[in-house]
């Protein structure tokens, strides 16, 4: 009996592995999709295809494209939460340099993920497209509130969901353009600019504090 027992417990562990790697496999097919075709010009089949699987076999793992989005976004959001955030600002800190180091990671990230802009990066998203990546968006908006309560300590709870809105749709609005750069230095350029124009709202927001 134990044998058999130990034997069973062997397989189903094989099953799972063969299962995640299966998950695995559909979403790297689908954040290429999503890079390439956009999220409404994407479909399961092509998903599928690109995965090298029937549609079939991409329906025992989820229902429909919204279905994978949202395991998209949830494992996006986990990775984010992994990224170092700026959580206290030492005091003197310049504020440029601050912004910097928390656009780098972000920057990194959306060329190591070539899906998650087709998830984050826009501002017209359906309805049902909003409910599957809240994970994702929840876990941006999270840690840029924690960069802006850092960095502008003064801000009152309203100010600071103010700034969070507009930095993150900065954000929004020219990373697509730097991750699909043509060259390493327009790269470059792109994401100073990014963080030039970060850095002087914050700085602007951060005048206007009354001093205590």
């Amino acid at each position: 009996m134990g044998v058999l027992r130990n034997m069973a417990e062997v397989q189903a562990r094989r099953r799972q592995e063969r299962g995640r790697a299966r998950i695995d496999q559909i979403l790297a097919a689908a954040a290429t999709s999503f890079d390439e075709l956009g999220y409404e010009g994407t479909t399961t089949n092509a998903i599928a295809a690109r995965a090298g699987m029937s549609p079939g076999s991409l329906y025992q793992f989820f229902a429909n494209k919204d279905d994978i989005a949202r395991a998209m976004a949830e494992r996006y959001a986990d990775e984010l939460a992994h990224l170092d955030s700026v959580a206290v600002v030492p005091e003197g800190e310049d504020l440029g340099a601050a912004v910097r180091a928390a656009l780098e990671p972000i920057v990194a990230f959306n060329l190591q993920h070539p899906g998650f802009k087709a998830l984050f990066a826009r501002t017209d998203m359906p309805a049902a497209m909003r409910d599957a990546v809240a994970p994702v968006h929840q876990r941006m908006e999270a840690r840029v509130a924690a960069l802006v309560s850092a960095l502008i300590p003064g801000l009152d709870g309203a100010g600071v969901s103010t700034t969070t809105t507009v930095v993150l749709h900065m954000v929004r609005g020219l990373m697509p353009a730097i991750t699909a750069a043509a060259s390493d230095g327009s790269r470059a350029t792109l994401a100073r600019e990014l963080e030039r124009s970060l850095t002087a709202y914050l700085q602007a927001v951060a005048a206007e504090v009354p001093a205590r």
